[in-house]
């Protein structure tokens, strides 16, 4: 990759989450409908348990609006929460300003290129859906790698799955992918025109670099580094996603005869 991409795909996810920041939870159902919300929290409370000598210190890289943020926080962790938007950043301050006083939150407005912390500083280091927006995925895992102490936990979630732009065994399940993918647009069209919510027209084709059939992120490189640093174990989970506020009969089909469209990965060091 050159470093003219790198810098494009930097500048397009900070002219995005701009815009996206006050719509974000709105316009991500994939994110906050209420079986994600509870698959992340109960991964968490697992991860938890998973960490060796825990000292709740722990890295949110890529935060946006605290997603993970606010559940580490009430589980008693102490975060860092880092974004490379400088609006999502504020949104954060807002929204857990009782925390930053505290001193259990601290919140970073940076690149992954810019961030420098001290060596194994963190018990777990969390990304939710955050790689497919970096110019280079599998450099930013190594680094983050290193803030990251022995008998700590990485958690990487929410990323598309090895099946996600791959064709299924069968026509059928074909024609079911097609149908879910191609329907959950027009539902959630459908739901903004219902509750009156009108939503900015972005375009992501840099800001979701590795989120393109063209150039897919790659699960294999994720489990090369995980090995080349070292970790004791890491596991991916593949898992079903409900892409729309308004339910979409299609999903059950979806799950019935498709593959998996999400992975998520938890390593140990």
């Amino acid at each position: 990759m050159t470093e003219d991409l790198r810098n494009q795909i930097h500048a397009a996810n900070v002219a995005v989450h701009r815009y996206e920041a006050q719509f974000y939870e709105v316009l991500h159902p994939e994110v906050y409908n209420k079986e994600e919300q509870d698959r992340i929290s109960s991964t968490l409370k697992a991860i938890d348990h998973l960490v060796t000598a825990n000292r709740r210190q722990t890295l949110d890289f890529g935060a946006g609006t605290g997603n993970l943020t606010g559940k580490l926080l009430n589980m008693g962790y102490t975060v860092t929460a880092v974004d490379i938007s400088a609006e999502m950043c504020s949104l954060l301050k807002r929204k857990y300003a009782d925390w930053l006083r505290t001193g259990k939150l601290f919140v970073v407005n940076a690149s992954i290129e810019d961030v420098n912390f001290a060596a194994e500083e963190f018990d777990l280091v969390a990304c939710y859906s955050v790689l497919h927006h970096l110019p280079d995925y599998k450099e930013a895992l190594r680094r983050l790698s290193g803030f990251l102490r022995k008998g700590g936990v990485m958690y990487i979630d929410h990323e598309a799955s090895p099946f996600y732009w791959t064709s299924e065994a069968s026509n059928v399940a074909n024609l079911v992918k097609s149908l879910y993918f191609h329907s959950n647009p027009v539902l959630n069209a459908l739901y903004f025109q219902l509750v009156g919510v009108v939503v900015p027209t972005l375009d992501y084709t840099l800001s979701d670099y590795w989120h393109k059939k063209e150039h897919p992120l790659d699960h294999s490189v994720i489990k090369r580094v995980f090995k080349e640093k070292d970790f004791e174990y890491c596991k991916r989970t593949d898992y079903y996603s409900k892409k729309t506020w308004i339910p979409n009969p299609l999903f059950y089909a979806y799950r019935r005869f498709c593959n998996p469209d999400v992975s998520c990965w938890i390593a140990k060091k």
